[in-house]
């Protein structure tokens, strides 16, 4: 059986009883961790292998707890490491073999004059379009509308920054709230002008020769982003005129 962390969909499930649980009850039981998770979204993972739930005689899915903690699993890898369905599928696979495998390491490998040869932990920047597709739960119709107004774009290789996930996300949210992606331009038009500004407090920090330099302004830059993001979001609730978590 497939060990997850305390706290996980997987551990949730593993003290419920061994009974077969309904696409409605899976949906509620992950939603704790995965607020995202739809049961489109768990239907697409059984089309790609990556679970094979029970049916009864007239065809509804019946899920056994183990079927439950994979899924946890694999929304896991999809959210905090951006796997591939693929990678992901033989990762498990695996596992349920009894086999000790790493965690895959997807995405562009640092040479060695970026950085030592033993690299720890994942190192994925970016995922594909079929992915990006996969884990946002969304149609082609939908990104390329959403690219339309800018706010999804591709990288020169046809790959997405692994953020895209969220953005994907957090559109499809909003949709739901009827703003639609034309909407959001003017947020689209704000991020990148405080982009501009960050970028140009660390740019003379960026061309410096020194390494050591070059690598405080990568540190400098996630430190600005994060007070402008929550300035942005304080910014945001006093023009409301409401108090958020």
């Amino acid at each position: 059986m497939l060990q997850t962390p305390s706290g996980g969909a997987g551990s949730g499930t593993a003290a419920r009883d061994s009974g077969l649980m309904s696409i409605g009850t899976v949906l509620n039981v992950l939603r704790d961790e995965f607020p995202e998770v739809t049961i489109s979204k768990i239907r697409f993972l059984e089309s790609e292998g990556l679970i094979e739930p029970q049916r009864t005689p007239s065809g509804y899915r019946k899920f056994s707890a183990g079927d439950v903690e994979r899924l946890g699993h694999v929304l896991r890898m999809q959210r905090d490491h951006y796997l591939p369905l693929k990678v992901i599928r033989e990762h498990l696979d695996a596992m349920e073999r009894g086999e000790a495998v790493p965690l895959p390491v997807v995405g562009r490998q640092r040479t060695a004059e970026e950085a030592p040869a033993r690299v720890e932990g994942p190192t994925v920047a970016r995922i594909g379009r079929s992915e990006l597709l996969a884990a946002a739960d969304i149609d082609e119709s939908d990104l390329k509308e959403w690219e339309s107004y800018g706010l999804l774009a591709p990288l020169e290789d046809g790959a997405y920054d692994a953020e895209a996930v969220t953005v994907a996300s957090l559109i499809t949210e909003l949709g739901r709230f009827g703003i639609e992606p034309r909407h959001l331009r003017v947020m689209k038009a704000a991020a990148d002008r405080e982009a501009g500004l960050v970028d140009q407090v660390v740019a003379p920090l960026k061309r410096h020769r020194n390494p050591q330099t070059r690598a405080h302004a990568e540190a400098r830059t996630k430190e600005l982003a994060a007070l402008t993001v929550r300035l942005h979001a304080a910014l945001v609730k006093t023009a409301l005129g409401v108090r958020l978590p």
